[in-house]
């Protein structure tokens, strides 16, 4: 068993932060039973410094649920056993984002915060194989098959999509795990019900954060009558498709530039203090991408950063700790627009890099992100520039899914909902609400809690409305009433 301090090592050299058969349909691959008939062994965790009771197992699932008898990957689970054993429900599988979180680290995270709903409940988490993968990377695997881009013609999105074609071959060609292939939610979410049977549970109740909504929605696609419950935090509807996710998350991103607009005004330590910020923010993506602003970055070298760099990774919605990346981010417009771009430079270059390291993109474009033509990005990139006139371009993630050498695994596409139980989901006004409540509003008689704050996944931040709802709604299948707010805590 791995241990935390070693899970948290490797998160941070390695992380990320950063249509179905009729034998998926009922819920099984041909032959998958025999691969998942041995209950694990639960003995006391090892690791110092975890939440006091947690008991440790492993499971082996099939690399390729498809061949049930071939190379298998070790999935480590984790539980604390509910604490009024003679009034317990079931279990609680907390299902992680990134992708490539570990589940066990986000318990560890969260265990003081869920001692009410432990009462009653086995809390659940485990290591996703995205997260196996994520700890096991070939080192050429993180070569960024370019740096990222917004193609501004044909011929430009042609070129950007074969580096990333070449760069993901290469990298599929250096694994030998065979993961690289098997990444896709759909894989994920047959995983998650090994987890059910080993067990032993009939049915399962579910928490789910951010990318965690990925899995969450295949696993009711496969499996939906075995779930009693779902919690869903922060997460993202991948059925209705990427690019209608970001349209609806841009005008929340429009209502929190419009914030720190209006906070810069009144604020005589912003550095655009007594100026139109957003018309000089405005200006400075235009000016950038007419004439590109040449930056060195201590880490990444030298570099350009467009109009589009900044609109992908200038601003960040959440002020921070007495408005310091607000006055942080002012203070950068304010030098870029003078040639100065070092207030960008790090994280835009960074970000760029990052999301074309093929090791990272397996982890989701099996999952339907990318382009699938440059007609398609010219659409979004229409819609989104009329909705964001400050943040509106092609979206960073989908663009480094461009040149995906394999199959679609897991297409967006509709989620039939009879069978399903109302679901409950809690997203922040500032940001993940639209994507959260747009995952609920499919599944009939559901509520989504809107968190007015910035945020992000709320039960791993320790906020307490959002939690209660959660914990009421999972222990007496009790949802709050349509409308319900959380303050900002």
């Amino acid at each position: 068993m791995t241990t935390t301090k070693q899970r948290r090592r490797r998160g941070r050299t390695r992380g990320l932060v950063i249509g179905v058969t009729v034998a998926a349909l009922a819920g099984m691959t041909p032959g998958a039973s025999a691969a998942r008939d041995t209950r694990p062994t639960w003995r006391d965790c090892a690791d110092q410094g975890i939440p006091a009771g947690m008991q440790c197992a492993a499971i082996e699932v099939p690399v390729d649920w498809a061949k049930p008898d071939g190379s298998k990957v070790r999935l480590d689970l984790a539980r604390l056993p509910a604490t009024e054993t003679a009034r317990r429900i079931g279990s609680v599988l907390g299902v992680p984002g990134g992708p490539g979180a570990n589940g066990i680290d986000d318990l560890e995270r969260a265990a003081s915060d869920l001692t009410e709903l432990r009462r009653r409940f086995d809390l659940v988490a485990y290591k996703p194989r995205t997260t196996v993968w994520r700890d096991q990377i070939p080192p050429s695997c993180m070569e960024p098959g370019t740096s990222l881009f917004e193609p501004q013609g044909q011929k430009q999105y042609k070129a950007l999509a074969a580096a990333m074609t070449k760069a993901l071959k290469a990298c599929q060609d250096a694994d030998t795990t065979g993961l690289f292939a098997h990444m896709d939610s759909l894989s994920v979410a047959r995983d998650m019900d090994a987890v059910r049977e080993a067990l032993g549970e009939e049915r399962l109740s579910f928490m789910a954060n951010s990318y965690g909504g990925v899995p969450a929605a295949a696993y009711a696609r496969l499996f939906p009558q075995r779930i009693r419950a779902m919690y869903l935090d922060g997460t993202i509807n991948q059925v209705v498709g990427w690019p209608d996710q970001t349209l609806r998350s841009l005008p929340a991103v429009e209502r929190v530039f419009t914030r720190f607009t209006t906070w810069c005004a009144d604020t005589p330590t912003c550095a655009l203090h007594r100026q139109d910020a957003g018309a000089v923010w405005r200006k400075l993506i235009r000016d950038a991408d007419r004439r590109p602003i040449p930056v060195t970055s201590s880490e990444f070298g030298k570099g350009e950063l467009t109009g589009w760099h900044l609109r992908s990774f200038g601003f960040i919605g959440d002020p921070g700790p007495n408005n310091s990346r607000w006055l942080a981010f002012a203070e950068a417009v304010d030098k870029a627009r003078s040639g100065d771009g070092s207030g960008f430079a790090d994280f835009a270059l960074g970000n760029a890099r990052i999301w074309a390291a093929p090791g990272a993109l397996a982890m989701t474009c099996a999952d339907d992100r990318g382009y699938s033509s440059y007609a398609q990005l010219q659409k979004f990139r229409r819609q989104a520039e009329k909705i964001s006139p400050n943040f509106g371009g092609a979206s960073f993630d989908a663009l480094g899914c461009t040149g995906w050498p394999l199959p679609v695994a897991n297409p967006s596409r509709p989620l039939l909902t009879r069978g399903l139980p109302p679901f409950l989901g809690v997203g922040s006004t500032w940001g993940d609400y639209a994507s959260t409540e747009s995952f609920t509003g499919m599944i009939p008689g559901s509520v989504t809690v809107a968190y007015d704050g910035p945020g992000h996944v709320m039960y791993l931040s320790g906020k307490k409305c959002p939690i209660q709802h959660a914990t009421t709604y999972l222990t007496d299948l009790r949802l709050p009433k349509p409308g319900t707010t959380c303050p900002a805590e």
